[in-house]
This record gives structure tokens, sequence and C-alpha cells, in this order.
């Protein structure tokens, strides 16, 4: 399983910016998927994960009302949609996946396939 995440960049606080994260490898459509990020000197943290059709979503409360987290399953692609943007959002994002075919994963121990991070920088 092969995952590419893109879209990355500099936005100043209060912007938007779409992450998008190419699958390959599976039959992305049975298999949930999530976003994780990481900030200098910091652990990997959850951002939100999504279900194998798209219809459920979970968030950190930290993002939660400003990202949306969205899949096209027939593009074999995951998107992040980040608005509202702020400092402290600053990270490398990573898309990833898990083996098994179920989803809901908060930690980065139960994901098994990571795309390479995609840098987010926000400014004040």
């Amino acid at each position: 399983v092969q995952l590419q995440a893109s879209g990355g960049g500099l936005v100043q606080a209060g912007g938007s910016l779409t992450l998008s994260c190419a699958a390959s490898g599976r039959t992305f459509s049975n298999y949930g998927m999530g976003w994780f990020r990481q900030a200098p000197g910091k652990e990997r943290e959850f951002v939100a994960t999504i279900n194998w059709s798209g219809d459920s979503t979970y968030y950190a409360d930290s993002v939660k009302g400003r990202f949306t987290i969205s899949r096209d399953n027939a593009k074999n692609t995951m998107y992040l949609q980040m608005n509202s943007l702020k400092p402290e959002d600053t990270a490398v994002y990573y898309c990833t996946a898990p083996k098994r075919g179920n989803w809901g994963f908060l930690t980065p121990s139960e994901y098994d396939y990571w795309g390479q991070g995609t840098q987010v920088t926000v400014s004040s």
C-alpha cells in the first residue's frame, strides 16, 4: 500500500488549505483512513478519521468545526479541508491507513501504512 500526501504550504492565520492523499496498492474503498500531524518536538497526534464509505467521521477536539475529512473512492483519494487555520496547526501532516478493515483508530500504533507527510505552516 502506498500513500502520497500533498497540498501543504504556507498560509496566514485564518486561511484555508486542502490536503490530498492518493492511495494505491489495495481496494481503497474497503478501509478506513486517517490524518495525523506532528509539530517539531512533539509527538504525532490524531487529527481525523473516516470510515470506508465516507459517511462516518471523527475529529480531534482541537480541529472540530474547522477541519473536514472526506474521501472520493472513485479517485482513491482522501482529503482534509482545513479552514480558520491557526499558528498552532503548523505541523507535518500524514495520511495513514490500517491493515484492518474497521475504522476509528486514534493512535499511531493502530495504523500500518503512512504517507511521506506534507508540511503545513500557518503564520500569525
